[in-house]
Protein backbone atom coordinates (compact mmCIF):
# COMPACT_ATOMS: atom_id res chain seq x y z
CA UNK A 1 0.00 0.00 0.00
CA UNK A 2 3.02 2.14 0.12
CA UNK A 3 1.72 3.66 -3.22
CA UNK A 4 -0.94 5.17 -1.63
CA UNK A 5 -0.86 8.49 0.20
CA UNK A 6 -2.27 9.58 4.02
CA UNK A 7 -4.94 12.29 3.79
CA UNK A 8 -4.55 14.80 6.56
CA UNK A 9 -7.02 17.25 7.54
CA UNK A 10 -6.49 21.04 7.13
CA UNK A 11 -9.22 23.14 7.85
CA UNK A 12 -12.32 22.48 9.71
CA UNK A 13 -15.42 23.00 6.95
CA UNK A 14 -18.21 21.08 7.27
CA UNK A 15 -19.91 19.49 4.40
CA UNK A 16 -22.96 21.94 4.56
CA UNK A 17 -20.22 24.67 4.43
CA UNK A 18 -18.67 23.46 1.50
CA UNK A 19 -21.71 23.61 -0.54
CA UNK A 20 -22.70 27.18 0.19
CA UNK A 21 -19.48 28.48 -0.45
CA UNK A 22 -19.05 26.47 -3.73
CA UNK A 23 -22.49 28.02 -4.57
CA UNK A 24 -21.71 31.34 -3.50
CA UNK A 25 -18.07 31.03 -5.26
CA UNK A 26 -20.59 30.59 -8.57
CA UNK A 27 -22.79 33.06 -7.73
CA UNK A 28 -25.61 31.05 -7.28
CA UNK A 29 -29.11 31.56 -5.29
CA UNK A 30 -30.07 28.83 -3.40
CA UNK A 31 -33.11 28.95 -5.76
CA UNK A 32 -31.00 28.70 -8.76
CA UNK A 33 -29.10 25.87 -7.06
CA UNK A 34 -32.54 24.02 -6.37
CA UNK A 35 -33.52 24.46 -10.17
CA UNK A 36 -30.38 22.86 -11.14
CA UNK A 37 -31.10 20.00 -8.74
CA UNK A 38 -34.49 19.40 -8.14
CA UNK A 39 -33.97 19.78 -4.49
CA UNK A 40 -36.07 21.62 -2.87
CA UNK A 41 -34.78 25.46 -1.88
CA UNK A 42 -35.06 24.52 2.13
CA UNK A 43 -33.64 20.98 1.83
CA UNK A 44 -30.70 23.13 0.15
CA UNK A 45 -30.85 25.66 3.24
CA UNK A 46 -31.46 22.95 6.18
CA UNK A 47 -28.28 21.37 4.33
CA UNK A 48 -26.19 24.27 4.74
CA UNK A 49 -26.66 24.64 8.25
CA UNK A 50 -25.76 20.95 8.61
CA UNK A 51 -29.57 20.62 10.06
CA UNK A 52 -30.00 18.14 7.30
CA UNK A 53 -26.68 15.41 6.86
CA UNK A 54 -26.05 15.61 2.78
CA UNK A 55 -25.66 11.97 2.21
CA UNK A 56 -23.77 10.26 -0.90
CA UNK A 57 -26.97 11.03 -3.45
CA UNK A 58 -27.62 14.23 -2.90
CA UNK A 59 -23.95 14.75 -2.76
CA UNK A 60 -23.96 13.54 -6.71
CA UNK A 61 -26.08 15.82 -7.48
CA UNK A 62 -24.88 18.94 -5.70
CA UNK A 63 -21.55 17.77 -7.17
CA UNK A 64 -23.03 17.77 -11.09
CA UNK A 65 -24.49 21.63 -10.76
CA UNK A 66 -21.87 22.74 -8.52
CA UNK A 67 -19.05 21.17 -11.47
CA UNK A 68 -17.19 19.43 -8.90
CA UNK A 69 -16.47 15.83 -7.44
CA UNK A 70 -18.84 14.66 -4.62
CA UNK A 71 -15.70 13.78 -2.42
CA UNK A 72 -15.15 17.61 -2.27
CA UNK A 73 -18.93 18.15 -0.29
CA UNK A 74 -18.49 14.95 1.75
CA UNK A 75 -14.73 15.32 2.85
CA UNK A 76 -14.61 19.05 2.57
CA UNK A 77 -10.61 20.07 4.38
CA UNK A 78 -8.86 17.03 3.64
CA UNK A 79 -5.88 17.61 1.44
CA UNK A 80 -4.22 14.38 -0.26
CA UNK A 81 -2.03 16.36 -2.38
CA UNK A 82 0.72 15.98 0.15
CA UNK A 83 1.52 13.31 2.50
CA UNK A 84 0.76 13.62 6.02
CA UNK A 85 4.16 13.71 8.79
CA UNK A 86 3.82 9.72 10.14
Amino acid sequence: MSEYRKAKKRVNVTPGESVKILRELQELSQNELAELTSIPQSTISAIERDRVNLGVERAKVLARALRCHPAVLVFPGWDVASESAA
